[in-house]
């Protein structure tokens, strides 16, 4: 995969004017912008993603439907777009797009990568089928679709069964509020 240049941002979650490339980044924990996107689908479910095994933080555990960082003079929506239709395929509008926060994600990782990440964070229904989808091998092992009480209770023992990453549980748990408002 390419050694994409992005945005450096102040701690703040601030344009520098600056930008690197994402190696140089991660090496020397400069704060950047990257996109998670959460499907859902009217039924309640969740698209999870199983993070590809050649993933050098946390592989083969399930996450985000859609993340990515923003590339250099990008926008963050169009950043987003770009990714899903990479990640998994698919072809949505901005208007689809809708803002549920910006979490910080400060996290330094035994292979050296520091990762001082603001995610702006997305929620967007999906109405296709799984099969249509078109998993990234470099990025998706595998989709699911899992109901919002699946979601829960895997997030829930997190801890124990290897599923997530538990440390991320209390985005999780903003996550799923903002999912079960719109469904409900």
């Amino acid at each position: 995969m390419q050694d994409e240049l992005i945005d450096i941002v102040t701690k703040e979650g601030k344009l520098t004017g600056k930008s690197a490339l994402k190696s140089e980044v991660h090496a020397k924990g400069h704060y950047h912008n990257t996109v998670h996107i959460w499907f859902y689908t009217s039924d309640g479910e969740v698209l999870l993603a199983q993070r590809a095994a050649s993933k050098t933080i946390y592989p083969l555990l399930w996450d985000v439907s859609v993340a990515g960082h923003i590339d250099a003079g990008e926008t963050l929506k169009s950043g987003a777009l770009r990714e899903i239709k990479e990640e998994i395929g698919l072809t949505v509008s901005e208007n689809e797009l809708e803002k549920i926060g910006v979490f910080k994600c400060f996290q330094n990782y035994s292979n050296g990568i520091i990762d001082n990440e603001f995610h702006h964070t997305y929620i967007a229904k999906f109405d296709g089928l799984l099969f249509d989808l078109t998993p990234q091998k470099e990025e998706v092992e595998a989709l699911k679709l899992v109901s919002m009480y699946a979601f829960h209770d895997l997030l829930e023992n997190s801890k124990n069964n290897g599923h997530f990453v538990s440390s991320n549980s209390d985005y999780y748990d903003k996550v799923i509020a903002a999912i079960l408002e719109k469904i409900t």
